[in-house]
């Protein structure tokens, strides 16, 4: 199952220090994760998750991450599908985090 997260939930999670820190795994381009990339997140690019999911730890918490949420919508039901047993979907994606979180973020 997949689980929709807003920019403000997953912000809420990262600052609270009880709740295990999720693998933040960005499904971006290169040049998209250069632009910008939230602190701690892996880089892993959409196309290159099938052939990398033996470095995905598929018992931890993760959070797919893309610019405005479909792609990863798209990473997160494949690793629900092969065993992600917490797996979410930043809503909006990083241009919610810049809109929502960070105004600061930069954006494209």
């Amino acid at each position: 199952m997949i689980h929709p997260l807003g920019a403000p939930e997953l912000a809420a999670w990262l600052a609270d220090e009880t709740r295990p820190r999720p693998l933040l795994l960005d499904v971006r381009e290169p040049w998209e994760y250069a632009t910008c990339r939230l602190d701690d997140s892996q880089s892993m690019p959409m196309n290159t998750v099938p052939s990398r999911l033996d470095e995905i730890d598929l018992d931890r918490p993760i959070v797919c991450i893309c610019h405005h949420g479909a792609r990863s919508m798209q990473v997160a039901a494949f690793l629900a599908s092969r065993g992600g047993a917490d797996v979410h979907n930043l809503t909006g994606g990083v241009a919610a985090w810049a809109s929502q979180v960070d105004p600061r973020f930069p954006t494209y």
